[in-house]
């Protein structure tokens, strides 16, 4: 029997393309709408500051759903219209056309937006969060011309790997003395500090931006500690915000994200949903809420609100082991659990040598493994992502990983 019920999907990139494609292996035979505001077909964004932007790899190879496949599966596509408003009590997703859409179940997957500029200059000054947004970029990497990146994390930090395999001169500045010290902790965030700079990557770590002048071709951009760095291009990543702007007048909890339930409903809203950036959920394993901008979560977040969905019944608590990766020069880091916080580490292989393999295990009082970060060692972060899943002992992990670095495992 056709399933009655319409489900809107509002957000056409992975996590709301995943959540519509989902509901249908979960056996849902309803009406499903996804919306975006983005004229292109869903695309995947992990490439746009790497493969993508270098120009190796065409729209259609990070395509996430052709119109022709949306068909055969029966989602209606609605590209090109921004979601204005939801009303809660009348069930309907407003559009910025003026058209509506009724719904039985909404699914908010709108993302985060990269947080803009705050500096003057006319033009030359990019972030970097879409697909037009690349283009634009690449456009600028074309013209030899030095580029400044302001922000060292991993957006920031891929655009660079990206920048100088271009052939660019490229500096990047942050005003922590080691940026990705955020997540990995200052010992090991040293180790990516040193990976720029071996890879002949100006770095001004430890300084701020007073601002940024110009136009693209001759940009000026003042540093706090009084000097200046010149620029044809510059690149600004500074972290995201949440896309939950449009939901000011809806009635929905709103904090830096929607807030829900570990099912991933809306905490005021049974029939509303949240998946991807845009969700914050009360995390069973962490005991509060938390909001994760990773391309896993928002896959996995998918998963789970489908089937809840589809098996109202057999609700399902979202409760992932937190993964990320990054691909920077030579290095394939991959993030498992949450390093930050913890209160020690070991570092298992080596990640200095011409062939740098090793991962940093990372525990806190508890004993247990809380995280790890392997770089260029695959089998490292399967058992760490297992063992931070199963809340295994961080010594039985470092043995295990001893073991494994002194058979010689070879990196995938």
């Amino acid at each position: 029997m056709t399933d009655p019920r319409t489900v809107v999907v509002v957000g056409a990139s992975v996590a709301g393309v995943r959540t519509a494609q989902s509901l249908r292996t979960e056996g849902f035979g309803g009406r499903i709408v996804l919306v975006g505001d983005e004229p292109d077909l869903p695309y995947d964004k992990p490439p746009l500051s790497k493969q993508f932007l270098a120009g190796c790899w065409s729209v259609e190879r990070i395509a996430l759903l052709t119109a022709e496949a949306a068909a055969a599966v029966g989602i209606e596509l609605r590209l090109g219209v921004a979601a204005q408003r939801l009303d809660v009590a009348g069930r309907q997703v407003v559009l910025i056309d003026g058209s509506t859409i009724d719904y039985d179940a909404a699914v908010l997957a709108t993302g985060a937006a990269a947080r803009p500029a705050p500096w003057s200059a006319t033009s030359g000054v990019h972030v970097l969060r879409s697909m037009a947004d690349a283009r634009a970029l690449r456009d600028d990497l074309e013209v030899d011309r030095p580029v400044v990146i302001i922000g060292g994390g991993f957006i920031g930090a891929e655009v660079a790997a990206t920048a100088h395999a271009l052939g660019r001169e490229v500096t990047v500045v942050d005003p922590l003395s080691a940026p990705i010290g955020r997540v990995v902790g200052r010992e090991v965030g040293e180790l990516f500090v040193d990976l720029h700079t071996r890879h002949g990557v100006t770095t001004k770590f430890g300084v701020g931006v007073e601002s940024v002048e110009g136009e693209a071709g001759d940009l000026t951009v003042q540093l706090t500690d009084g000097s200046q760095l010149a620029a044809g291009t510059v690149v600004v990543g500074i972290g995201a915000v949440p896309n939950d702007g449009w939901l000011a007048g809806s009635g929905l909890l709103v904090d830096d994200g929607v807030v829900c339930d570990e099912h991933c409903r809306a905490v005021d809203a049974a029939d509303v949903y949240a998946v991807g950036d845009v969700l914050r959920w009360f995390h069973p394993g962490h005991g509060e809420h938390v909001r994760v901008e990773h391309w896993t979560n928002a896959v996995e977040s998918a998963a789970v609100v489908a089937h809840n969905i589809a098996h109202p019944e057999e609700l399902r608590s979202h409760c992932p082991v937190e993964y990320v990766w990054s691909d920077q020069y030579d290095w394939k880091i991959q993030i498992v659990g949450r390093p930050v916080g913890a209160t020690r580490h070991t570092l298992v292989g080596d990640l200095t040598s011409a062939h740098p393999r090793g991962a940093a295990v990372y525990t806190d009082d508890s004993g247990d493994l809380r995280g790890a970060v392997a770089v260029n060692w695959p089998k490292a972060l399967l058992v760490c992502r297992r063992a931070v899943g199963a809340g295994a002992s961080f010594d039985d992990v470092v043995a295990q990983l001893d073991r494994l670095s002194a058979a010689g495992a070879a990196p995938a």
